[in-house]
């Protein structure tokens, strides 16, 4: 009957220089659109991973994709006039090839 929750999912082979990195964002990232610019802008790069509000106004992401891509991401999310970055603390993770899609969370 569920026939389709059997099938095995694989992991998908991820391009070459693929990395994936986590953010921590400060300055005025919040209130300001900045986690759907991030979702739409990650969208229209290819980039996975997620964005989400923390309690003390900073902003945390995780992406994955070609880094040049990445910093694309930040210029178009700059691009508005409200967003502002005062800081941003950055590590590398080990990507993830099961991570199909860019999310909001929160």
């Amino acid at each position: 009957m569920f026939d389709f929750l059997k099938q095995k999912r694989e992991a998908v082979a991820l391009p070459q220089g693929t990395v994936r990195r986590h953010y921590l964002i400060f300055g005025r990232v919040q209130g300001v659109g900045f986690r759907y610019r991030a979702q739409y802008a990650a969208q229209q790069l290819a980039l996975t991973g997620w964005v989400e509000n923390l309690d003390d106004g900073s902003v945390e992401m995780e992406l994955q994709g070609l880094p040049d891509r990445m910093d694309r991401l930040f210029a178009i999310i700059q691009q508005n006039d409200y967003v502002f970055i005062s800081e941003m603390r950055t590590r590398e993770l080990p990507p993830d090839p099961w991570e199909r899609r860019f999310s909001v969370r929160g």
